[in-house]
């Protein structure tokens, strides 16, 4: 198993999540968060805004489903039509073990 963590504008986050619902990952927990990347925040004026609202997106998938899904998110996180800084990132790490709290279960 792998967790797909998906940080992504926040007026994305409806977009990616329908995108995702229909190509069936329907578990998906989405949390807002701040920070920056790269470009160090945006700098307006004599204002450095360093802290930007985002999206973080988490999800656990089968390691089989690891491009597809990936495919999905960036297509519709994507600022058209060849994206732009702050569009995102995008994280997978490998899940050792699940374990389902109401059904005191592990899962494969």
């Amino acid at each position: 198993m792998l967790m797909v963590r998906a940080i992504i504008r926040p007026e994305k986050s409806s977009k990616v999540l329908k995108a995702l619902f229909e190509a069936g990952y329907i578990a998906v927990t989405k949390i807002p968060v701040v920070g920056r990347g790269k470009q160090r925040g945006i700098k307006i004026g004599d204002v450095t805004y360093d802290e930007l609202p985002k999206e973080m997106l988490i999800m656990v998938i089968k390691d089989e489903d690891k491009d597809f899904a990936i495919s999905t998110i960036m297509e519709a996180a994507r600022s058209e039509p060849k994206g732009a800084f702050g569009d995102g990132k995008i994280f997978v790490t490998s899940v050792d073990e699940a374990y389902t709290i109401s059904r005191g279960t592990k899962e494969l």
